[in-house]
């Protein structure tokens, strides 16, 4: 038989909450980008994205806090459309492996025009339909 303690005691766990301020959508998209300190253009892959940043593939390492200009390529419509940004990268994966894609990178957009940002809402909602 239960005491009354056991009967009335509260239960107690843990709840994880997202903390995200867009949701993120899956994808698979090809962009272009070059460090702010280079001049030559790379290709990676967004797998992820929301309105306020990517989950990247790149083919190389970088550093956490680097700002790298960005161009992603992505049909909204029947239309190719493209967005450019300056994003950060805020945090990275552990290394893949060899081949494309080794690096897999967190980056936050810190700097998107109007247009571009609309662009991307659009696209991100018609995924949501």
């Amino acid at each position: 038989m239960k005491t009354e303690e056991e009967v009335t005691k509260p239960r107690t766990g843990i709840v994880h909450f997202e903390k995200r301020r867009y949701p993120r959508f899956s994808v698979d998209l090809p962009m272009e980008y070059y460090q702010t300190n280079a001049s030559i253009s790379q290709k990676g892959r967004a797998l992820n994205a929301s309105e306020g940043g990517l989950l990247i593939y790149f083919p190389e390492q970088m550093e956490i806090g680097q700002y790298i200009n960005l161009k992603l390529f992505f049909s909204l419509g029947s239309e190719l459309n493209t967005i450019e940004a300056l994003a950060e990268v805020v945090w990275m994966d552990i290394h893949l492996g060899k081949g494309w894609g080794d690096y897999r990178y967190g980056v936050k957009f810190i700097d998107i025009s109007p247009e571009d940002k609309a662009k991307l809402k659009g696209f991100l909602v018609g995924l949501s339909e």
